[in-house]
């Protein structure tokens, strides 16, 4: 009853996707991390079925995706500054002001990830 995952391949939560011990014993093979997450993804499912929306749809409110959109674009620019700076042969200095702004445009997207 595999997930198409490889035997070497973290499991993860259904609901939050962090990752899962790995399964001792018999029985099932966990999907939840945590009762919460399992809770709130058996109200996600009964507020889509009530809702007609389809196992691979999302409601997600405008402000959110907004944000999200902002985060990523500044994420991106990130990147693209680092690449540009790094491409000339930095210093042990230069290096560390890049990573400092690239992790500082990074932590809004990790932060709404976990």
């Amino acid at each position: 009853m595999g997930e198409g995952r490889g035997a070497s391949e973290a499991r993860r939560c259904v609901w939050c996707r962090r990752s899962l011990e790995a399964a001792t014993g018999a029985g099932r093979p966990r999907r939840f991390c945590s009762h919460a997450c399992r809770q709130r993804d058996y109200e996600a499912r009964r507020r889509a079925r009530e809702l007609g929306v389809g196992e691979d749809e999302l409601i997600v409110t405008r402000a959110a995706l907004d944000r999200l959109r902002d985060d990523l674009y500044v994420l991106a620019c990130a990147v693209e500054d680092v690449q540009r700076d790094i491409a000339d042969d930095p210093g042990p200095d230069d290096l560390r002001s890049a990573l400092r702004w690239l992790l500082e445009a990074a932590e809004p997207v990790c932060r709404d990830v976990s």
